[in-house]
């Protein structure tokens, strides 16, 4: 099973204000453990050009805002920019599925700040990460739910509607999910 690239749901009894109803988009997957960054948890005090200033970045006038996001709770002050494929890093860039890249260099966000970064991002701050053999056992317990992604739920401004959304390319409505798992 290899889940880079893909959307993980988490199913509506995942405890902790982390993962509760929350949507990760997976940037890596392999034997030895796996990294994503949940896309639908903006953090609340934190705003781009503050962040910009924090760094010592100044922006060019009129920068368009960016919403910061929490994503994991991994390495919080750890910055990673989720973006398509339009911009490359001297620095490194990491494809990581068809249209979806990630950079978690600091140039990228001089070039944000600048208007020259990607067309279409979302800034996260840490990260969700599993170990080996991890992530497999919390979907095999019933914990998450896989589908394809889409554009629109990873960089949608509607945060509180994603989860819903991606539940529904599954074709779950949430109002008849349950969290409790069976076997025949």
């Amino acid at each position: 099973m290899d889940l880079c690239g893909k959307l993980l749901i988490a199913m509506p009894d995942l405890g902790g204000d982390t993962f509760s109803r929350s949507v990760v988009y997976m940037c890596a997957h392999s034997d030895e453990g796996a990294m994503g960054l949940i896309v639908n948890k903006p953090a609340p005090d934190i705003r781009f050009a503050h962040l910009l200033e924090q760094l010592g970045i100044q922006p060019q006038a009129g920068l368009r805002d960016i919403r910061v996001h929490i994503g994991g709770p991994v390495e919080h002050s750890r910055g990673f920019v989720l973006h398509t494929d339009d911009y490359k890093s001297e620095s490194g860039t990491m494809d990581v599925a068809e249209r979806i890249s990630m950079t978690a260099t600091m140039d990228v966000l001089e070039d944000l700040a600048q208007g020259r970064g990607p067309d279409t991002s979302l800034l996260a701050l840490g990260y969700a990460g599993w170990g080996p053999g991890q992530l497999e056992e919390e979907i095999a317990s019933n914990a998450w739910l896989t589908c394809d992604p889409r554009e629109e739920i990873i960089f949608g401004r509607a945060n509180e509607y994603k989860w819903a959304a991606a539940l529904k390319v599954l074709g779950i409505d949430p109002l008849m999910l349950s969290g409790a798992a069976g076997r025949a």
